[in-house]
């Protein structure tokens, strides 16, 4: 997400770092860079003029024209800008009230509505520890109702069945009596969309509004649409009481605009962002850790929690253990390291919170890439045992076969062991107090500095 806008906000950024002194000419010039970069992401025109003049005033203060290095005193007042629009700070769901607290999902036909009440069920049950019901009331679409109870299934949550027969009113009613009877912490109702707004879908959803009284009305938007977005989550804004938006498909975008735009035009937080299909794929929405990364400043913040919420614990342990006995690192090593990452939603989104990545060229980034992950995983599967203890047993014939094998070519087989070797070599130096040494002798090897010899970040990721 934000690729477009990072790009250009990048080269902003860096010709900022080199200013010797800030004047009235270089801010405006800077100012014409921003708002271009701002409108090309498909920002909302008020949202862009108000951001670009709340930047110029503070810009000319007497603050960054003293400083001593007002170039960095000018981009910490773009990131400080770019976190105000988007809401300051992370807004959580609000579900203090007597359960099952009630969130209503709305939105247009399309828009992720069915899949992001799966992952909210799956964010609720495995974050907050919450009992959860599930319910559907798209009476129009019965795919939907039997989607949703696959995914309620595939995330341990509560189903209460519905059938397009029924009156969306009357599924709410009994899915709410249902949900106190099993003690169901939450309960989220899944509603109908339509391809535009009309007032019979608003009708409709009022009168579900009425009955469930919801703690969180949730409005469901792609990120794809751009400030079409904000302009939607504006219009139910004035026909529900919203309280906060699911932004979905964010991986895909590479403008940004509806990130940008939503919060000043419609005065609602944005709460999550969904990403990918997998149900994992949602994440509390944290504007500042947004910013960082659109100025190219990473989310290491947000890279440390999933590293330590989804790596296996149990597994990094035994290799530290082995590693540190001065024992070999080998394929199979190498495979659980890769296995480890796909865990993690791939190497793609990791990459993307890392610092300095709007830098690497994309040819870098495809060698790190997941399909890249799969392929390697391919390969070492294609291996006996004793190849993967023993990896200098793998010559020609060997090589042919693990290729034709794994669906691969003998060049593959050379590339991905040539990579191995240099994860191998890192692991060498991790023995007894080495890890220190590695970092130093990484310095300027990393993102901002060009990637590790050989291209790519070593495709088993960080020794976990």
């Amino acid at each position: 997400m934000f690729d477009n806008l990072s790009d250009r906000l990048g080269r902003v950024v860096q010709n900022l770092r080199g200013q010797g002194r800030i004047t009235e000419d270089n801010i405006k010039d800077t100012m014409r860079e921003v708002r271009m970069a701002l409108l090309e992401a498909d920002v909302a025109l008020p949202v862009v003029k108000e951001f670009v003049d709340d930047v110029r005033q503070k810009a000319l203060g007497e603050d960054v024209l003293k400083s001593l290095t007002p170039g960095q005193t000018l981009v910490k007042i773009v990131n400080d800008e770019l976190v105000k629009v988007m809401g300051e700070a992370n807004e959580e769901l609000n579900l203090r009230a007597q359960p099952p607290a009630v969130i209503l999902m709305a939105g247009l036909q399309g828009s992720g509505k069915t899949t992001s009440t799966g992952k909210l069920a799956r964010f609720l049950k495995e974050k907050e520890k919450k009992k959860v019901m599930v319910v559907s009331t798209d009476v129009y679409r019965p795919a939907a109702i039997d989607q949703l109870q696959t995914l309620a299934g595939e995330v341990d949550a509560d189903f209460f069945p519905s059938d397009p027969g029924q009156k969306p009113a009357a599924i709410a009613k009994a899915a709410l009596k249902a949900a106190k009877k099993a003690h169901v912490d939450v309960l989220i109702v899944d509603t109908a969309g339509r391809l535009h707004i009309d007032d019979e879908m608003m009708s409709e959803i009022k009168e579900l509004h009425r009955i469930v009284s919801p703690v969180e009305t949730l409005f469901v938007v792609d990120s794809m649409t751009g400030q079409d977005a904000a302009n939607t989550a504006r219009a139910f804004n004035d026909a529900l009481p919203l309280t906060g938006v699911i932004l979905t498909k964010a991986d895909g975008d590479a403008r940004g605009g509806a990130a940008l735009s939503i919060r000043k035009i419609t005065g609602k937080p944005i709460k999550f962002l969904g990403v990918g299909e997998k149900s994992s794929g949602l994440e509390p929405f944290h504007p500042d850790r947004v910013a960082s990364r659109i100025l190219g400043m990473g989310d290491v913040v947000s890279l440390v929690e999933e590293i330590s919420e989804k790596v296996d614990k149990e597994k990094a342990a035994k290799l530290a253990r082995k590693l540190h006995k001065g024992q070999g690192f080998t394929l199979s090593d190498f495979k659980e390291q890769m296995e480890q990452m796909a865990n993690m939603g791939g190497v793609a989104s990791l990459m993307d919170k890392l610092p300095g990545m709007g830098q690497v060229p994309d040819a870098v980034k495809a060698q790190a890439g997941d399909k890249e992950i799969k392929k390697l995983i391919a390969i070492i599967n294609s291996m006996t045992p004793q190849e993967r203890e023993f990896p200098n047993i793998i010559k020609g014939a060997r090589k042919r076969r693990i290729a034709r094998g794994s669906g691969t070519q003998v060049q593959d087989i050379n590339r991905m062991m040539k990579q191995f070797q240099q994860m191998q070599k890192m692991m060498k130096k991790m023995k007894g107090g080495g890890l220190a040494r590695m970092m130093r002798g990484m310095k300027g090897k990393m993102p901002g500095g060009g990637m590790p010899p050989g291209g790519g970040m070593p495709p088993g990721g960080f020794p976990f």
